[in-house]
């Protein structure tokens, strides 16, 4: 496999489109939004000090997956050279987002019989995360 495409890839766009994605995550699981659903279906005890026990080790890890899901964005748009702006961003991150995010989770999902609204949540978050780092690495001018 050629690899010299790499060269090609705007990396700033990248670790900005995965900043996106993670920041987007500190909103979608606050309080504000679906932190206490999400807390109540994973029945995760927010209150214990254990639960928070290597969360910067858990973030960190968390960003390097989303470094590279943008990462894997910018690949497919390198190779689909017409894929650029918000409309072009939309599409590709609803794609990836489906596609691979989403439909990954769905087959976890339905052999570990967990709960739909958990699901939704997460499923919901993967989808706009996706968006929003394909939007930032379309848009972004080299």
């Amino acid at each position: 496999m050629n690899t010299e495409f790499i060269n090609n890839l705007n990396w700033i766009a990248i670790f900005c489109g995965a900043l996106g994605y993670f920041m987007l995550g500190a909103l979608w699981y606050s309080k504000m939004l679906f932190a206490p659903k999400w807390i109540e279906y994973t029945k995760v005890d927010a209150n214990n000090s254990d639960a928070k026990k290597g969360m910067g080790l858990l973030m960190f890890m968390s960003f390097i997956w989303m470094f590279i899901t943008a990462f894997a964005i910018a690949v497919i748009r390198d190779r689909i050279y017409d894929v650029t702006g918000l409309l072009g961003g939309i599409k590709l991150g609803f794609v990836t987002g489906l596609c691979f995010g989403v439909a990954s989770l769905s087959i976890s999902y339905l052999y570990e019989k967990r709960p739909a609204g958990l699901y939704w949540i997460n499923g919901g978050y993967t989808l706009l995360g996706n968006i929003i780092a394909a939007i930032i690495i379309c848009s972004w001018h080299n």
